[in-house]
Order: structure tokens, then C-alpha cells, then sequence
């Protein structure tokens, strides 16, 4: 007897095959003669019908330890379905129950929880619909990442989480600390574990930097970190990044391929995870198919920097943060852009140097860089990116102005010593990307275990 994923068998012609499911039971609904079972295995956001009749060995003893959230396995006859909603149920032959959930102290009896509450059972909250669809997309969108940079031929580099430089210049990283293990004659036993101060990373650019000076075409996708005291919608503590690096091109180029990322990845989602969209469209967000449609629609718009503030400053509107050249862009100003000035995604370029790292190339006014911000309607900031600093006087003067340790980028300036080239690069922010897909306010219900200030579960 062939074992299925619902899924799959959901997408069966009925032709009276015998076939067997595992997974949770959601519902159980009684009548005489029978019993209906609602089972989900994860596959698929919809459950499959089984019906149970009373013909059943133990049938009574059998259907009284069924409860929601109870595992177990079915298998039986496939046959067309006579209720509307569903083609296709099984009629059972035999049930076997792996694992019980007691009725009285299982939480997840109510079929709407909020997702306050739901965060508080991390490992229960992806058994609901909401949280399931959102790792089906989360899984969904991660491979379509590694397609769209593997059809443009870019190598993937793994790049170190634990590090000893800051990208941002921010400072605000958590240590990683040990002892370094005692050795039979090794000096400094007891010491750093790795013989100076280490972080966890806050952006792989930097390395990603080495890689595509050699390789000419690079991304990386792992998790990054910052130590802000921030509990915001927006905001984690750890999250995941994907950030191309690449040779010979310039500032254009890398919006270019940024364009290109987004609409890549809405055109795989609207192809391949209808049925979850279409879950947050009903309950979330009744937006989403017209927003991920307008990314879709026409190209992107841009402007540079000092052009939005000062459509920001005659808005007219009154923003909680005051708007005003050389400040950096707040999420209200950057939604304002995108959602009632431009009503599609825009680019925001050639921002103050002073708000921005030290590696954004210097533009010919002194004053701004080659950096940009990807505002989308609904998050704002998405994506930031730069034409990197490639003139090794222009760098070094940078990091000099910004009392930055020369001897510990030392390798960064080789890299403007020896061969170097212009090259531009980006990161895109998992997190607020699925966000935007599936129209879900707080981003800690868009990665499976969220850490923030005050909270690491798990």
C-alpha cells in the first residue's frame, strides 16, 4: 500500500486505490455509523477527509482516543467525495494512533488563536494554518533564491557568522567569548579562544567582497545579528539576509539585478503557493494580490535622495519624526514614499555619506554615496546596497575620517591594493520579504523561532 503526502493525493483522480496517510488530526465529527477525520500532515494547507466506519476492528475504543492534535496513520480506499470543497476522502480500513494529545491540557483546541498567544508555544504554533503556510512560503521562497542566483551563474560563499570585524560600523554586535582551550606547551592558554575580540555577524559584504574579486559573482543567504534594543514590528535580533556581491558593475546594475531579485520571487510565488497566498489574502491582508501584483505591474520608480526629502518636507503631512537633508529616511517617511508619493516600489539613491558605511563609494559632490534603499508599499526599507569604495586613497581617507583600525582592515584596503574593480552589492532582508508576501504585521511570525530583546525561547 503506497504512503502519500496529502498534497499529492489531494491532486489524485479517484480510481479506488489503496493508499495510506500519517499525520495530525485537526477535527473528528461523530455520527452513528462512522466518524469524519480531518487529517494535515504539513504538506499542504488543506486536510484530507477520512472517513471511519463503524465496521472498523475497536472501532468505539479506537475513535474515543482520537483528539485534535493526536498523530496517526490511515490507510484504506480512495474514492471520489460526495461534499463540496473536496474531490477526493478515504474510507479507512485501518487507524493506528502514534502519539495521543489529552483534550484537557492540549492549547491549540480553538480554531483561531492570536498570534500573541501563538507565540508563546513556539513548538506548537506551526501546526496552525497561518504559521504552517508561512514555513511552506519561508521554504518555498528559499529555493527560489537559490535558483534565481544559480540561472544567473553566481557562486554561493558561505560566509562566517562568527567574526571579527564590524560591516555597519554600528557597534551594536554580540560577542562571542571562550577560553581558549590550555594545550601542553601553547602559549596564552586560557586566552580569547581566538586571540582577539569576536562577533556574530551582522552582514557577510565583506567577505562576500574577497569572493567576488576573484570569482567576479557572488551571494551569500544565512543568518545575521544585531544587538539593538529594539522591539519593533520590524525588528529581530537574528535574522537572514541574502546579499549578492559583484564585479565590473556598477550602482544601476545592482538595482538592476535587485528588480530583478523581487520580481523573480513574486512571479515563483504566485505560481507555485497559491493556496497559502490566497490564506492570507482571505484572513490577513486583503491587499496582498494587488500589492504583489503592482511589484509585477511596471518597473520601479527613482529618485535620489535629496529629491524625496523635499517632496517629504512639502507633503504637507505631519510625520512623528521631522524630515530634513543629511537625516536618515524613518519607516514612515519611507512608506509615505512608496505607498502615496510613487504607489509602486522605488529606489531612494545617493544618500548623505555621513548616515551610511564607510565602504559606499564617494560621489563627485564629497557630500553623498552611491548607496540605495528599496522601499516597498506596506514595510518600507527592504533592501539597502551600494557601489562599493574600489579607490584605495578614497577608502583609506574614509576610514582615517571615521577613526576606523587601518591594521584591522588591512586586508579590506589589499583588496583595493592588488587588482581592484569596481563592484556593487546589495541585502535583502528575508524576513521583511516574507512579510510583504504574506502580508503579516509583526515580523516575528516570519521565522520559526523569533529572538528579540527579553526573548529567546528555545
Amino acid at each position: 500500500m503506497a504512503y502519500g503526502r496529502i498534497k499529492d493525493i489531494l491532486a489524485t483522480e479517484p480510481c479506488e486505490q489503496q493508499i495510506e496517510v500519517r499525520g495530525w488530526l485537526r477535527t473528528r465529527r461523530d455520527a452513528r455509523d462512522f466518524s469524519f477525520l480531518e487529517i494535515n500532515d504539513g504538506s499542504c494547507l488543506a486536510n484530507l477527509q477520512v472517513l471511519a466506519p463503524a465496521s472498523l476492528e475497536n472501532f468505539r475504543k479506537t475513535i474515543q482516543q482520537l483528539h485534535t492534535g493526536c498523530s496517526l496513520r490511515a490507510a484504506g480506499t480512495l474514492k471520489k467525495s460526495p461534499a463540496k470543497g473536496q474531490a477526493v476522502e478515504l474510507h479507512a480500513a485501518t487507524i493506528e494512533l502514534y502519539g495521543e494529545a489529552d483534550p484537557d491540557t492540549y492549547p491549540l483546541q480553538k480554531k483561531r488563536h492570536s498570534f500573541e498567544f501563538l507565540r508563546t508555544m513556539g513548538h506548537l504554533r506551526p501546526r496552525t494554518n497561518s504559521l504552517g503556510a508561512v514555513a511552506r512560503i519561508r521554504s518555498s521562497l528559499s529555493h527560489a533564491v537559490h535558483r534565481f542566483f544559480s540561472s544567473r551563474d553566481f557562486i554561493l560563499v558561505h560566509t562566517p557568522i562568527i567574526t571579527t570585524i564590524d560591516c555597519e560600523g554600528a557597534g551594536e554586535m554580540f560577542r562571542v567569548t571562550a577560553p581558549r582551550p590550555a594545550a601542553e606547551g601553547l602559549a596564552g592558554s586560557g586566552a580569547d579562544f581566538f586571540g582577539r575580540p569576536a562577533s556574530l555577524t551582522v552582514s557577510g559584504q565583506l567577505q562576500a567582497e574577497v569572493y567576488a574579486l576573484a570569482l567576479g559573482r557572488v551571494y551569500t543567504f544565512g543568518p545575521t545579528f544585531r544587538a539593538e534594543n529594539s522591539n519593533t514590528s520590524r525588528h529581530l535580533a537574528e535574522f537572514w539576509m541574502v546579499e549578492p556581491e559583484m564585479a565590473f558593475c556598477d550602482l544601476a546594475d545592482a538595482m538592476n539585478l535587485a528588480e530583478s531579485l523581487l520580481q523573480h520571487l513574486i512571479r515563483h510565488l504566485l505560481a507555485n503557493d497559491r493556496e497559502d497566498l490566497d490564506l492570507f489574502a482571505r484572513y490577513i491582508d486583503k491587499t496582498l494580490p494587488k500589492r504583489l501584483e503592482q511589484v509585477l505591474a511596471a518597473p520601479f520608480a527613482r529618485m535620489r535622495y535629496t529629491e524625496a526629502v523635499a517632496l517629504l518636507e512639502k507633503s504637507g503631512k505631519k510625520f512623528e519624526f521631522p524630515v530634513g537633508w543629511g537625516t536618515d529616511l524613518q519607516a514612515e517617511h519611507e512608506r509615505y514614499l512608496s505607498e502615496e508619493i510613487c504607489a509602486r516600489p522605488v529606489f531612494i539613491t545617493d544618500y548623505p555619506k555621513d548616515i551610511k558605511p564607510f565602504y559606499m563609494r564617494l560621489n563627485d559632490d564629497r557630500k553623498t554615496v552611491a548607496a540605495f534603499d528599496l522601499l516597498l508599499p506596506g514595510i518600507g526599507e527592504i533592501i539597502g546596497g551600494s557601489q562599493r569604495e574600489e579607490r584605495y586613497d578614497v577608502l583609506r581617507a574614509r576610514m582615517e575620517e571615521l577613526h576606523l583600525s587601518l591594521e584591522d582592515y588591512s586586508w579590506y584596503l589589499d583588496l583595493r591594493k592588488f587588482g581592484t574593480a569596481p563592484h556593487s552589492g546589495f541585502g535583502l532582508g528575508f524576513e521583511r520579504f516574507i512579510q510583504f508576501s504574506t502580508g503579516m504585521t509583526n515580523i516575528r511570525e516570519v521565522i520559526p523561532f523569533p529572538r528579540t530583546p527579553g526573548s529567546a525561547l528555545y
